[in-house]
């Protein structure tokens, strides 16, 4: 039988754009933002202004009106990002919170934040921007929240750049993990919800361990994929010193401490799971430390897990995920650190269908706003679906 819940009519773009910017403070600027959505929504191909103008408006002077919406006129696009992230914990149940990174191609060297980036997925570097995102994901859906704008200091340290950007004073030049953190600390913020974990895969970046770090300071749970050399301290290692009175206990590299030769009195565990379409992966996991100083209450003294995946027989690099959520099963914890895979098809649908790397201006707001917008787009052609999944099966 549907719920009441299933009644409730399919919200239109032009509802979802008044709810999601009711803070424009303008009557125009309110229209153009529910013009921009609607473009994004219907433009086939590239979203270039011109063509997200003609889209929704006969009028020659669409394509100038928008253009001045997204990149000149004064807006905060933070509201709108606490609505977004209202409204998707209203349709969904969230499994986690999974941070993710968007590299967006450019040409030229104008664009804010555009650098060379070696992509391990491409193995070369490319011209890009860099863009980092929160979600939140269930076992269907990644919807994003919340971005950030990765800032090298080739920008931030250039007057020049930094003017002709219009980067505010207070814009961060942190790296990946610093705006990962950054927007955890946003969403702990705005969320109805208590315990959702945080999932994320920086090992491109080589910042786990101060995402780790970061990550136990402001009390989330998480599931962290780390490099095989990040050092850690194995359980055994680690009560073996305090017994013996001796020095800072040995570390190991993150993919040695789960090797058979170190099972003895390590609290190995082993054990086959199955992936969302049934296929066996083998787990293997152990208690362990990051190496650090030796007081109460640091690193050193709190205990994570370690543990590896990889497809039964498969004799490849498995990949290795620390987690805060000791008591949890390895079957749970596999799936959370799967949930980053749906957090990264988001990204592709949104750079391919939505926009997300069309951004045709050079300003930091306007990247901004017209992520945003791209955020909200995406949000709601997703978030009618989901609620109306929820409701059928209720």
């Amino acid at each position: 039988m549907l719920t009441s819940r299933a009644l409730r009519p399919r919200v239109t773009a032009i509802d979802f754009a008044e709810r999601i910017f009711a803070h424009l403070p303008r009557a125009d600027q309110r229209h153009w933002a529910h013009a921009y959505l609607e473009g994004l929504l219907r433009t086939p191909g590239k979203k270039s202004l011109r063509r997200l103008a003609a889209s929704v408006s006969d009028s020659p002077t669409a394509s100038q009106s928008l253009h001045q919406f997204v990149n000149d006129s004064p807006w905060d696009w933070d509201p709108a990002y606490r609505q977004l992230m209202g409204w998707a914990e209203q349709c969904l149940n969230p499994r986690a919170w999974v941070i993710d990174v968007a590299v967006l191609r450019k040409q030229g060297e104008h664009s804010c934040g555009v650098h060379r980036r070696f992509v391990p997925g491409t193995g070369r570097s490319v011209n890009c921007q860099v863009g980092v995102g929160g979600f939140l994901v269930t076992a269907n859906e990644a919807v994003p929240v919340d971005w950030r704008l990765l800032l090298p200091r080739t920008w931030t340290a250039d007057p020049r750049r930094r003017s002709r950007a219009r980067i505010p004073d207070g814009a961060s030049c942190a790296g990946p993990e610093g705006h990962a953190l950054d927007l955890v600390r946003s969403m702990s913020g705005r969320t109805r919800l208590a315990g959702v974990p945080v999932v994320a895969d920086l090992t491109a970046h080589d910042t786990s361990a101060t995402l780790v770090r970061g990550l136990g300071a402001l009390g989330r749970d998480f599931v962290v994929a780390v490099p095989g050399l990040l050092p850690v301290v194995a359980g055994r290692h680690l009560v073996a010193r305090r017994r013996d009175g001796g020095g800072p206990p040995t570390a190991l590299e993150a993919g040695r401490c789960l090797a058979p030769a170190h099972d003895r009195g390590s609290g190995t565990e082993s054990a086959t799971v199955h992936d969302e379409q049934g296929r066996p992966l083998a787990v293997r996991s152990a208690p362990v430390h990051l190496p650090g100083p030796g007081s109460a209450g640091t690193a050193l003294h709190r205990t994570f897990r370690l543990f590896s995946v990889r497809p039964l027989h498969h004799h490849g690099p498995a990949g290795l995920w620390l987690t805060s959520m000791t008591g949890r099963r390895l079957d749970e914890l596999v799936a959370l650190s799967r949930l980053r895979v749906r957090a990264a098809q988001t990204v592709r649908v949104l750079e391919s269908d939505f926009g997300l790397r069309d951004f045709e201006g050079r300003s930091y707001p306007g990247w901004h706003r017209h992520t945003t917008l791209v955020t909200a787009a995406y949000a709601h052609s997703r978030l009618n679906l989901a609620d109306r999944r929820t409701a059928l099966s209720s």
